[in-house]
């Protein structure tokens, strides 16, 4: 998922009125050996990229996005990819990329170790491998770009609430599981962003539904008999923000009661729509596709070596620079609303 400093990012918004013609997908998903999405440039360069899995509506388009950055390289840009989202459903890919010698391996992995043999070997034959969405161990890539980062998530959630319920009242958390790691890091720096810029917006509670539809839906209904004030429910989670938003618009509270959080257009299209939800956020795939590719295009010329504070030009997103542990941010979520859920299908 999604990630870009505000300046860089929103400068890449302009350019969001996305042709989403939809990479084919299939005989790539069996065959490790076949490409999809394949695009002959003049140069040399070639950039594979290697989703969790075919036919996934995000990675089809953050695979536009990459495949758009090659083409502006003049590389040869290829996709390849399992069918499923095995833990190592990815290595023969793997390993036929590093046979046929590409110069990089764009990949978001299926789990952080079971693909790292092979990355290693990849690597050892001179190919370089960037992580996207989802890293591997650092050990077994040259670059991550990360999509957002936890201070980052966390802000734009509360910014959305604040706005939406005129900076005070009652608001309410509803999240996945009560044990999810990044979701409680994410609920933490919700409650420190809270105390520091919005004293009047009070947090009631938090109720956890699991990522479970029909526990998320009861939870919503709770929380609204619960907290008669309640003004705002910010959701962290994609399950909980449609499940939520499900409930609302049939509710009599749709209007009075604002839903926001990190959610996919295709789920939140319907009640952002019918006027149920205002805003929501997650990060852009396909900027997170095209800033990986040119990430991987400076590590195959030596613009950068992946060390810190390394600096390259991403198009049209502008320059960026590599952080702590190879990583390199996309930057802030992106806020979808009626006026721009259209451009998206994902």
């Amino acid at each position: 998922m999604l990630f870009r400093t505000t300046g860089r990012r929103f400068g890449a918004v302009a350019a969001l009125a996305v042709s989403f013609a939809l990479i084919a997908s299939g005989c790539a998903g069996s065959d490790p050996t076949a490409t999809n999405g394949g695009s002959n440039g003049s140069g040399n360069l070639t950039i594979t990229f290697l989703p969790k899995n075919l036919g996934n509506p995000y990675f089809d388009t953050s695979s536009q996005g990459g495949k758009a950055a090659v083409a502006e390289l003049s590389g040869t840009f290829a996709e390849v990819g399992p069918s499923e989202a095995a833990p190592d459903s990815q290595v023969p890919f793997i390993q036929t990329a590093a046979q046929q010698g590409v110069d990089a391996l764009v990949i978001s992995a299926n789990d952080p170790t079971a693909v790292g043999s092979a990355l290693r070997e990849a690597m050892s034959a001179g190919t370089k491998v960037v992580t996207f969405d989802s890293d591997t161990d650092p050990q077994y890539r040259d670059l991550f770009v990360n999509q957002a980062d936890a201070e980052g998530i966390a802000n734009v959630q509360v910014e959305m609430v604040a706005e939406q319920i005129g900076g005070s009242g009652e608001i309410a958390i509803l999240s996945a599981a009560a044990n999810a790691t990044n979701q409680n890091a994410w609920i933490e720096l919700i409650k420190e962003h809270l105390k520091a810029n919005y004293p009047d917006i009070t947090l009631v509670d938090t109720v956890y539904g699991d990522d479970d539809d029909q526990t998320s839906f009861d939870k919503t209904a709770a929380l609204l008999q619960t907290y008669p004030n309640l003004k705002g429910i910010i959701a962290p989670t994609t399950v909980g923000i449609a499940s939520a938003a499900r409930y609302l618009s049939t509710s009599n509270k749709k209007g009075e009661v604002a839903i926001t959080g990190l959610g996919t257009p295709n789920q939140m299209r319907e009640y952002v729509e019918d006027g149920t939800v205002q805003e929501f956020a997650l990060w852009n795939p396909e900027d997170l596709g095209y800033l990986a590719a040119f990430a991987a295009a400076a590590l195959v010329d030596g613009t950068i070596s992946g060390e810190k504070g390394d600096t390259f030009t991403a198009g049209k997103l502008g320059e960026f620079t590599v952080g702590a542990d190879q990583t390199v941010l996309l930057g802030d979520p992106f806020r979808f609303n009626k006026q721009n859920i259209g451009d998206f299908d994902f």
